[in-house]
């Protein structure tokens, strides 16, 4: 909806934000929303309702450095300054990283793009209170070759099925992923998958079924055969959301 006698844009933004005190990014019954709180402030600021479009519907809990967002607007204000008067109205852990006018049919759901997430694991014996919302503790080992080894066999494109929270509609679960690392920061554990789309969980179903070969539970070259049985109970555990992020999106023009 657009003021009367304007002429309506389309404004894209880069949205971060924590989620720890969120219900996800879509608008839900039973709770606040990283949407919802958009929803408001953008309202709120430009004197007319306006809906915004993610290109991700994060999970409850989970995070963001580079989730986008669209809207249409007829106001005067100029597109890359909605950015600076939004982030003055939103709560402080949700920040708009910059904001600026696409053509008018740009949907972020329907072009071509690689997303990139990271799920952070944090190893020690004893957790550490600062990373408790942004990384899942673990005090067993965990052998990392065995986990890149694994990762390896998720490379390319593939049926995904068996990543995929029961239930999920999808008209297809097959998704293709780019690059998959394991990366060791001091006592912290990286797994960043780059692909073109990912299913309900998967990434952190992906995390799940990783940790326990790391811990010894399977192993690495079971991964093919879990490709293949096509069934959500042939993968690991979905790994909790508070260490998942999702940390870029990169579209084709």
């Amino acid at each position: 909806m657009t003021n009367a006698g304007s002429v309506a844009k389309r404004v894209r933004m880069v949205v971060a934000y924590d989620g720890t005190n969120y219900h996800g990014w879509q608008i839900q019954k039973n709770g606040i929303t990283i949407e919802a709180e958009l929803n408001r402030c953008l309202t709120e600021l430009l004197g007319e309702e306006i809906q915004v479009i993610g290109a991700s519907r994060t999970d409850s809990g989970v995070h963001a450095l580079g989730n986008v967002a669209v809207f249409d607007t007829g106001s005067p204000i100029p597109s890359e300054k909605i950015s600076y008067a939004l982030n003055q109205r939103l709560p402080e852990d949700i920040r708009v990283q910059c904001s600026e006018e696409v053509p008018s049919d740009w949907h972020p759901r329907h072009c071509v793009s690689r997303k990139t997430y990271e799920y952070r694991i944090y190893r020690a014996e004893f957790p550490m209170p600062t990373k408790r919302l942004y990384s899942y503790f673990t005090y067993h080992a965990l052998d990392v070759e065995r986990m890149r080894k694994a990762a390896e066999c998720l490379v390319g494109e593939h049926d995904f099925k068996s990543f995929c929270q029961a239930g999920a509609q999808v008209e297809s679960t097959v998704r293709k992923i780019y690059t998959i690392q394991v990366e060791e920061q001091g006592r912290d554990l990286v797994i960043r998958v780059c692909g073109n789309g990912f299913l309900y969980n998967m990434v952190r179903i992906i995390a799940g079924t990783l940790i326990e070969i790391g811990q010894g539970k399977r192993e690495p070259d079971a991964m093919p055969c879990i490709l293949a049985a096509g069934r959500r109970e042939a993968a690991g555990p979905t790994a909790p959301a508070h260490g998942l992020t999702l940390v870029k999106y990169e579209f084709e023009l």
